[in-house]
């Protein structure tokens, strides 16, 4: 019988936590698109656990046009309504509203800087921080550039970017490497 692969602790009860553990949390994401797609969905998560967001991550990319920044930069009060009534995703007005917004930010950071990756990924100086804690209990919820992402976001003008939700963004999108040292997805 196959051994097990070793997990960070919380990605060992569902399958689809499994699934994000082992094929995209904690990876290296450069694409604009995508980067803004966990930026929004991080923001939605605030409140709620990671598991209800990812199961309701394919809805998300259906309600948002796929996060392309551009058109829900476009959208107006009429489709925001349509929205609050989707099922498939959270129904937060606020936080519907701040994806919107966080889609008019996103333009201005990239007109700016030419990505949004160019831009974000300068919290970090281009590169993974690789961390190497033994334990998930070490593993902290903010860290000082997630206070910085979260302070200049929000000077320009993005919602819902406090520093826990910038730390868990930058994890996600493999910003920082918080895989603990016993997690096979750690090297």
């Amino acid at each position: 019988m196959p051994k097990e692969k070793t997990r960070c602790p919380w990605a060992t009860s569902d399958p689809l936590y499994i699934e994000y553990h082992d094929r995209e949390w904690g990876l290296p994401q450069h694409d604009d698109r995508r980067l803004f797609e966990m930026l929004i969905l991080e923001g939605a998560q605030a409140g709620l656990s990671w598991i209800t967001i990812l199961r309701k991550r394919d809805n998300y990319r259906k309600a948002f046009d796929d996060f392309d920044g551009g058109r829900i930069a476009k959208y107006n009060a009429k489709r925001i309504e349509s929205l609050l009534r989707n099922e498939g995703i959270v129904r937060n007005r606020l936080k519907i509203e701040a994806a919107v917004h966080n889609a008019r930010a996103l333009l201005a950071v990239q007109k700016e800087f030419g990505t949004f990756d160019e831009y974000i990924w300068s919290f970090v100086g281009g590169k993974p921080r690789k961390n190497a804690w033994k334990l998930m209990g070490e593993v902290p919820s903010k860290s000082r550039e997630s206070n910085a992402m979260s302070k200049d976001l929000t000077k320009r003008g993005f919602k819902f970017v406090g520093s826990t939700i910038c730390y868990t963004f930058m994890q996600a999108t493999g910003m920082v490497n918080d895989h603990i040292t016993t997690c096979f997805r750690y090297r």
